[in-house]
């Protein structure tokens, strides 16, 4: 549903395409449920889910869930007290810290959060928070290590912080920045437009990536700060009250791989039979489990009564692991598929916010999930938006297109263009010469039948040289008017570059800042506003 919260901005928003496993489950397709268990849409669902929360998560364990926690201030650190006294719930989501925060849609997941705690808090009538996950043991350094946002001649910029001294695939909690930091911060900086809004913004990016602070340090401070006046708080994964508590899951998993392995494979051999395809690819003897080791992190794969490290190829046994983990419990670590179950175990979560990609793997998961007798949080999809700047407006209300026309190439647009610009003499005229064309050509040919029937042939071909040749006329037409309308088509590229940079949308690309410093604070709250979440709602 679209809505026009400003005169200069308008905010479409929506839910993000995916897969078709995860366009069913949008759809709420029966056979696609039974993957994922609960209702996104029921409110009974979250009833249910609340209750089992509530088996597993008494006085005790919520403290040590809350104590697990970054420092809060506003809503979301004021609410904390509460929220063990009286049971609360947490809406969890959570992203790989990018670099300035990375493309929109990790915004879009925090106040999408956001949105469904306070709907769920409403109809629970007990607190509920959303809580972001900071994947900081993440290992992907040029994943993470750029950003992309459109300076103000609007062309695309990408800022990018060189790799920075030490060994390869260390966890992004590892990295304090030096190397070319300083340059890119102010390189970012200078690519924004200076408006009423920027000083405060620049401060803010300025300090959050001082030299020797980390990405996910950097990444914290700044949504932290966007999202102050917000319920939401924010935990770190290498956070090492939180590696600890979570070494028995990591420990039990270790124990089970064998088993879990098997039924990994089994639920996606399910998917794959209902024509789905399978996110997460299961390894054959592979551990869910990362260790970081002399070759970085490092995945674990089953080795006879031991374990081996994938890339440094040593062999060590369980014992061993364990010894070490319980050393340094920030050396062990879950991969994709058993990380929400972490979370799961030391938070009492109700419900998870996932991008398409995370809505496809949790379809693997439900079994995993009952494995470790956890029952599966519902999962909710995050909320998309596209923002439309006036003068992007502007341009696509000139040539009567919608923001969605603009996903395609642009040389299609422009030939699209090019020949709705044809005047319609010129295209009757093609139409007519072509179809005079075919009507005398078969004529002919039918009548030199009687002559000699082998001169079919050199009439279909004159016909076909003569066809070429007009087409080739109408290219030659359209490549006239293409240069007459270089200047509108240029236009046509430059939104397309707003709405679609790189062919994919926006809020997959694009840097938050852009827009903060051009709308200010006013683009929290009126996103907030768009992303509505109406649990009961089971229409499509």
């Amino acid at each position: 549903m679209e809505k026009k919260r400003s005169p200069e901005l308008r905010i479409l928003a929506g839910t993000p395409g995916g897969t078709p496993l995860v366009q069913d489950y949008l759809r709420e397709e029966t056979h696609v449920c039974n993957f994922y268990g609960r209702s996104f849409r029921d409110p009974a669902c979250y009833r249910d889910q609340a209750r089992e929360v509530d088996q597993r998560f008494h006085w005790d364990a919520r403290a040590r869930a809350v104590s697990m926690i970054q420092s809060s201030s506003g809503p979301g650190g004021d609410r904390l007290k509460r929220f063990v006294e009286e049971g609360g719930y947490f809406v969890t989501t959570g992203q790989q810290p990018g670099l300035f925060t990375g493309p929109l849609y990790s915004l879009y997941k925090a106040l999408t959060a956001i949105r469904l705690s306070q709907a769920l808090e409403s109809l629970l009538e007990r607190p509920v928070l959303a809580l972001f996950w900071i994947a900081s043991e993440d290992h992907d350094w040029e994943e993470a290590d750029h950003t992309h946002l459109l300076d103000v001649q609007n062309e695309i910029r990408t800022l990018r912080i060189p790799p920075q001294e030490g060994p390869p695939n260390r966890p992004l909690h590892r990295i304090p920045l030096h190397e070319g930091l300083s340059e890119t911060v102010e390189s970012f900086l200078q690519a924004l437009p200076e408006t009423d809004f920027s000083p405060p913004l620049f401060d803010l990016l300025r300090n959050a990536y001082a030299p020797g602070k980390t990405l996910p340090q950097g990444f914290h401070a700044v949504l932290a700060e966007l999202l102050k006046d917000l319920p939401i708080v924010f935990v770190d994964s290498a956070n090492p009250e939180l590696k600890a508590a979570s070494l028995p899951i990591l420990f039990r998993e270790l124990d089970a791989a064998a088993e879990h392995e098997l039924i990994l494979s089994r639920v996606s051999s399910h998917l794959e039979l209902e024509g789905y395809h399978v996110q997460v690819p299961i390894l054959k003897d592979g551990v869910n489990l990362f260790l970081e080791g002399v070759e970085g992190r490092d995945r674990l794969y089953r080795d006879g009564d031991g374990v081996r490290l994938n890339r440094a190829g040593t062999r060590m046994g369980l014992e061993d692991l364990r010894s070490m983990a319980l050393e340094d419990p920030t050396l062990l670590s879950p991969n994709v598929l058993l990380r929400p179950i972490v979370e799961s175990s030391l938070f009492p979560t109700l419900s998870y916010v996932a991008g398409p990609g995370e809505l496809a793997y949790f379809g693997q998961l439900k079994e995993l999930f009952q494995a470790h007798g956890l029952s599966m949080p519902i999962v909710y999809p995050r909320h998309s938006a596209t923002l439309v700047e006036g003068k992007i407006g502007k341009v696509l209300a000139k040539f009567h297109r919608s923001p969605e026309s603009l996903a395609r190439p642009h040389h299609e647009l422009a030939s699209e263009i090019a020949l709705e610009e044809v005047p319609s003499e010129v295209r009757r005229a093609l139409g007519e010469i072509r179809g005079a064309l075919g009507k005398g050509a078969g004529a002919l040919s039918k009548a030199v039948q009687e002559i000699d029937a082998t001169l079919k042939g050199p009439v279909t071909h004159a016909r076909n040289a003569a066809f070429a040749a007009f087409d080739e006329a109408e290219r030659k037409i359209l490549q006239a008017l293409k240069r007459e309308n270089e200047i509108a088509l240029e236009q046509m590229e430059k939104a397309q570059r707003h709405l679609f940079p790189f062919g994919k949308p926006q809020e997959r690309s694009l840097n938050a800042f852009y827009y903060l410093t051009r709308y200010g604070p006013e683009l929290i709250s009126s996103l907030l506003h768009e992303f509505d979440v109406a649990l009961g709602n089971h229409s499509e």
